[in-house]
């Protein structure tokens, strides 16, 4: 599992809303949020990035940490 740090907004709860992260060493905004859900113990998001890639951003409640996965577009 690889473990990035992101940059989140956070209103009501966090994480509510990833604004960026770091992937392979480089910063990528996300420019959208396609879609969010919970599952026991983490958070998910599926994002698309300012250069058009797709992620699945993780963040485990338990331990604090997100994780990322590039998705096939």
């Amino acid at each position: 599992m690889t473990i990035v740090q992101v940059k989140c907004y956070s209103g009501y709860t966090y994480p509510q809303e990833p604004r960026s992260f770091t992937w392979q060493g480089k910063d990528c905004m996300v420019e959208r949020i396609e879609e969010a859900w919970q599952e026991p113990g983490k958070r998910l998001f599926k994002v698309i990035t300012k250069g058009g890639k797709s992620f699945k951003l993780c963040y485990y409640q338990t331990n604090e940490q997100w994780s990322p996965t590039e998705l096939a577009v």
